[in-house]
């Protein structure tokens, strides 16, 4: 089926260059685009690393970087206390370490995939954001690590943990809460940390048993997905992956633009934007990769969803990337498919071998895959399949990655690595 292209333009936060840093998941765009820089492509424990240094604690959360310095976050096993660290790029010198938050009694986690100090900071120039859910949110002195201001009021019973992240928009810190009993999004003033706007999800809920209570405690309602900016026709639209519910918000005022229903829950995939269609992953159980026009208003399931791709290697945590007009979907248990954006139907599957949760990153020429066995994969991208390098670090990845001008920044489990 052939598309209507639209005037849409991916939302930069006035970044477009790596080089200019990495100031959020999934990079300037939120995307997992590098464009424009020459990453390595051969590395080892005793090659091509500048540096290695060790992070204390547990943090699944992506580095970000500015101005030379590297922010990242951890937490206590058992979620007590709550970190922020500042490293040096140039060295790999911790030079900021300071415990924000404590909690007497966090819920436990109830798996092993997630942690308390999953969400990424987002960095601009003379303030770093930290967030750790309901546990806690914080801004700093970028330069010297000294709080700005924080909360720790905006709750959700996380159930699991927290998983989105933040995203800096105009005057705005955007935020997400997907919990077991409350679901809503909310901006807040950065300079203050006050509250701007403030959403509840509107979503008609289909998990009830006969008493009205929930058919499965929090997993139905729960969602860790990492909202994205994008621009169409000019207005900006902030696309916010729920349980059962894709939605877009003015990210200005929290108002509701458009939504697609869907019969999936738990949604972790972060959404990505290209060639006029929003493509975001459902969650567990229907899983489905959507391909949705973003020029409608309420309720668009039947109007602008222009293709769906269902089955088991649909994402449940890696987030894709698009290059070219291509969109690369690596399923949790490595299974990858080149998807054609235009037909929705994939080109090549290939087996990657081993379990991902980080995101892969692109240069615009290659595609970057890191496993929890710290195992990376790089591939050039294209309408066939063609391996270019493996790679191995002593520890997996669950944290995604980050660039500084020609180089990666990779947290694995236990350490921080600059790889030129």
């Amino acid at each position: 089926m052939k598309m209507k292209l639209l005037t849409c333009l991916i939302f930069v936060c006035g970044l477009v260059h790596a080089e200019s840093g990495w100031p959020m998941f999934r990079g300037p765009q939120g995307n997992g685009a590098g464009k424009g820089c020459h990453l390595p492509q051969q590395w080892s424990e005793s090659e091509n690393v500048r540096w290695k240094t060790a992070v204390p604690n547990l943090g699944w959360s992506t580095p970000v970087v500015q101005d030379k310095r590297i922010w990242l976050t951890s937490a206590t096993k058992k979620g007590e206390d709550f970190f922020v660290f500042c490293v040096d790029a140039d060295s790999g010198k911790i030079l900021i370490e300071k415990k924000l938050f404590h909690c007497d009694s966090p819920e436990p986690l109830g798996n092993s995939v997630n942690c308390y100090a999953s969400p990424s900071p987002a960095i601009e120039k003379g303030r770093v954001y930290v967030h750790f859910g309901s546990y806690g949110t914080a801004c700093l002195d970028a330069l010297t690590g000294d709080l700005i201001w924080k909360r720790d009021d905006l709750k959700c019973r996380h159930y699991r943990g927290p998983g989105s992240s933040p995203i800096l928009y105009q005057d705005l810190l955007i935020l997400t809460f997907d919990g077991v009993d409350l679901q809503y999004v909310i901006a807040l003033d950065k300079h203050t940390g006050k509250t701007f706007w403030k959403t509840d999800r509107a979503i008609e809920w289909k998990d009830l048993d006969s008493d009205g209570k929930p058919k499965r405690e929090g997993d139905f309602r729960k969602a860790f997905s990492t909202p994205l900016l994008i621009k169409v026709d000019g207005k900006d639209q902030l696309i916010s992956p729920a349980s059962s519910t894709l939605f877009a918000y003015e990210p200005s005022t929290g108002k509701e633009i458009w939504r697609t229903v869907n019969t999936a829950y738990t949604p972790s995939v972060s959404p990505v934007f290209a060639d006029g269609v929003v493509l975001a992953a459902t969650g567990h159980g229907h899983a489905e990769m959507l391909a949705v026009r973003p020029d409608g208003r309420n309720d668009v399931s039947d109007s602008h969803v222009v293709w769906r791709f269902a089955g088991k290697d649909v994402p449940q945590t890696p987030s894709p990337v698009v290059v070219d007009g291509l969109l690369y979907m690596l399923s949790d248990h490595g299974k990858l498919n080149c998807i054609d954006i235009e037909t929705g139907k994939s080109l090549w599957r290939e087996s990657m071998g081993g379990s991902y949760i980080a995101s892969p990153i692109h240069d615009g020429e290659r595609i970057y895959y890191f496993s929890l066995s710290g195992k990376t994969i790089i591939l050039r991208a294209g309408r066939t399949f063609e391996k270019l390098a493996e790679n191995h670090l002593d520890a997996g990845f669950m944290a995604s990655p980050a660039v500084v001008g020609d180089s990666l920044i990779l947290r694995t489990k236990t350490h921080l690595y600059r790889v030129d």
